[in-house]
């Protein structure tokens, strides 16, 4: 079951963030996008840690003894590649002692504008009964989603997944809500577009997240 939490509906400085991935003004610092993509993992990552499970343990100051919950298992972070490398780093800022998982895919595109999902490479830990965390900024159509969401379960069956994206087109939500496996999992969204083009790029979206974040690269 798919619940949907978002954030850019709720009036904070996240808002901010959103506003400059999205605008052509500032898209032409790269290190200023990829900082921003970074700052919203960060918090996507304090909200996702409010879920967790906590256990109070005895931490020793200088000056006696005093208890804090702290988390009891750390999460899984998997990252769909090059994309959801800033992304992937803010939620690595705050769950630094987390394990990582890595998919590389693509969309493999045809002359008649039609396109399949490709995967390369998939580097993931045991996932058995762990909070397993996705990444990706951007998910057009959920098919790149659910094709790296059931690569990674080959690895075990996590505890709940939450999936985590800047934007998502209401195609891709619907999509997602059809098509992904029966689990306990939490949509996190900081935007939801309702336009997709004819190459399924997202209106109004951003453009190519990882173009903007690492530079143009070769075209097919």
């Amino acid at each position: 079951m798919l619940t949907v939490q978002n954030l850019g509906a709720t009036n904070s400085i996240f808002n901010q963030f959103i506003a400059e991935i999205r605008s052509i003004k500032d898209q032409g610092d790269s290190m200023r996008f990829r900082r921003n993509m970074e700052r919203m993992g960060e918090i996507f990552a304090y909200e996702i840690s409010k879920t967790l499970r906590y256990k109070k343990e005895e931490i020793s100051t200088p000056f006696g003894v005093t208890s804090i919950p702290l988390i009891q298992r750390q999460p899984v972070i998997a990252t769909i590649l090059r994309a959801g490398l800033p992304l992937h780093q803010g939620f690595l800022n705050y769950f630094d002692k987390a394990e990582n998982a890595f998919v590389s895919a693509y969309r493999k595109h045809h002359r008649d504008r039609s396109f399949e999902i490709q995967l390369d490479y998939i580097s993931c830990p045991e996932i058995t009964n762990k909070t397993l965390i996705i990444t990706d900024p951007m998910i057009a159509t959920g098919q790149s989603m659910c094709i790296v969401y059931e690569a990674l379960l080959e690895n075990g069956k996590p505890k709940h997944t939450h999936i985590v994206t800047s934007i998502i087109s209401s195609q891709g939500l619907e999509y997602l809500q059809k098509h992904l496996p029966p689990l306990k999992c939490t949509l996190w969204v900081g935007a939801v577009d309702d336009g997709l083009t004819a190459q399924s790029y997202i209106v109004p979206g951003l453009g190519d997240a990882g173009d903007l974040a690492f530079g143009n690269k070769a075209q097919d």
